[in-house]
């Protein structure tokens, strides 16, 4: 399975970073908790900011599945959802939104430096492509090992009248799904996560400019959002044997390209590019003023 795949690559990571002589990554208990705490607080306020961002997303990429047609924008559908389900719908799945923010975002931004310590240690460089390798491979395993909860997250997005609760649709995920079913699309996801990572986090180090890790961000958008919209699909199927069933990735984007367009892998792009942007400025700002007053140094 993905996690178990990750966790052991994780420990090996932890182990070769935290061994290096010249280390800046600390791995005393309390170091460790503020390091990754830090990275965790500081993705779920921006989180919290721009969910209704990501819910509209969400939605405009299952429009009109398996079909062509007219669609409507984001600025239609934030009107049509306030209308007619009202404001607070707009925070739907916020609980495993914050909850995987704290994990996924802890692990994505913490799990950079020890990261890339362990290929200095390693390589004996921490040069643009290692900073893009520790990237990716921090967004990947984050996602790996959080992938349940953005599950759970998109199908209460999805769904307004969805009694239960987080847990309620986890239990009936398993109970009809089975357990790997939590990770539906984790494939697409891991990749897209990896190339966001890798082009936020390394550009930032770089530069240490918020304004460049936004624009970089902003540019992979272009490139991951077919990967972010195919793994939507891919977590909202339920297991049935009735036509549209996605076999996996490829088979999906196969299948919405054939039946929806190409165009179709775009769906909610504009979307993630609007939410993108605000949200690497939180998160950037905002850990770094964690850091500081955590004793920790710069990313």
């Amino acid at each position: 399975m993905a996690a178990k795949s990750a966790g052991n690559v994780l420990f090996v990571c932890l182990r070769l970073g935290c061994s290096s002589e010249n280390q800046k990554w600390s791995a005393s208990p309390s170091n460790v908790f503020y390091h990754f705490g830090t990275s965790g607080l500081s993705v779920a306020v921006a989180t919290a900011i721009t969910h209704p961002l990501d819910l509209l997303k969400v939605r405009l990429q299952m429009q009109l599945v398996g079909h062509k047609g007219p669609l409507i924008g984001m600025a239609q559908l934030f009107l049509q959802v306030v209308k007619n389900e009202g404001p607070r719908n707009l925070y739907l799945g916020l609980t495993p939104a914050l909850t995987r923010s704290l994990l996924y975002g802890g692990l994505r931004l913490g799990l950079y430096d020890p990261t890339k310590q362990a290929c200095d240690r390693l390589f004996g460089s921490t040069n643009m492509l290692v900073k893009i390798a520790s990237g990716a491979f921090s967004g990947a395993t984050a996602t790996a090992l959080t992938n349940p909860v953005e599950v759970i997250k998109v199908r209460l997005q999805m769904n307004p009248n969805m009694g239960g609760g987080p847990i309620g649709e986890m239990r009936k995920i398993v109970s009809e799904e089975g357990v790997r079913a939590l990770w539906k699309g984790v494939g697409p996801a891991m990749a897209r996560a990896g190339a966001l990572t890798a082009s936020q986090l390394a550009t930032y180090d770089e530069t240490k400019r918020v304004n460049s890790s936004t624009i970089a961000g902003a540019m992979s958008t272009i490139i991951t959002a077919p990967m972010d919209m195919i793994k939507t699909r891919l977590m909202l199927q339920r297991d049935s044997k009735g036509v549209g069933t996605y076999k996996n990735g490829f088979h999906c984007a196969y299948k919405v390209m054939t039946t929806e367009g190409p165009r179709a892998l775009y769906k909610g792009g504009f979307t993630i590019f609007a939410r993108l942007g605000p949200q690497t400025m939180i998160t950037f700002l905002l850990c770094e003023e964690l850091r500081k007053l955590a004793g920790l140094h710069a990313i």
